[in-house]
């Protein structure tokens, strides 16, 4: 079966950390691929933060094209009005790919409150969970976590290691209000376009 990894997000914006992440699921589970699908309007983030879809879109298409293993879905972002759910899309995903494995990647920090997103058990049943480690976050904690969501809803629950990059999107954000340098926190394309459209200033 082909192997498909999904990496989701505002990607508000994409950085170096994300880029880093999806490379080290790719070879850690030996992926065939890694899909990058922004979200539309997550629940549980203020609007008036997000750039407009397009503007997110694009920066993940400069992001990622110098990376033949990775690709970019727009199937959140042309989803109608209303908040977007990773129960939707994965559900959504097995029904257009049924022979595909999927592996959901997310950080430590979203397997310990994995069980307050809606309808954790529909995520569980559609991909595997590929969760990796969090500064602060001990490598016990998130073993034993995957291990109680493995057992209370029989899935598939790993735990996988990669390096160590504290950045944020919030972070850069933050910086380039301060007009402080972003070299190196995100990729140059990406740099570029931020200044040229000049994304962030004025939130």
């Amino acid at each position: 079966m082909k192997r498909t990894g999904i990496m989701g997000g505002t990607f508000n914006p994409v950085h170096l950390a994300h880029l880093v992440l999806a490379e080290a699921a790719f070879e850690y589970f030996d992926l065939d691929d890694v899909m990058f699908l922004p979200s539309k309007r997550p629940a549980y983030k203020a609007q008036s933060e997000i750039l407009p879809d397009r503007q997110r879109y694009e920066m993940l298409e400069l992001a990622i094209r110098d990376n033949n293993h990775f690709f970019l879905s727009d199937l959140e972002l042309s989803r109608g009005e209303g908040a977007t759910y990773t129960a939707d899309t994965v559900l959504e995903l097995k029904y257009m790919e049924p022979d595909t494995e999927f592996y959901f990647i997310i950080g430590g920090d979203s397997l310990m409150s994995f069980e307050r997103w809606s309808r954790p058990e529909i995520v569980l049943q559609c991909v595997h969970l590929a969760a990796t480690g969090r500064p602060g976050l001990g490598w016990a904690r998130l073993l034993e976590k995957a291990d109680m969501l493995c057992l209370k809803y029989g899935a598939d629950v790993q735990v996988f290691p990669t390096p160590a990059m504290e950045i944020s999107s919030s972070d850069i954000r933050e910086r380039i209000r301060c007009k402080s340098s972003v070299r190196y926190l995100v990729p140059d394309p990406v740099r570029e376009y931020i200044s040229k459209h000049g994304c962030y200033r004025k939130e």
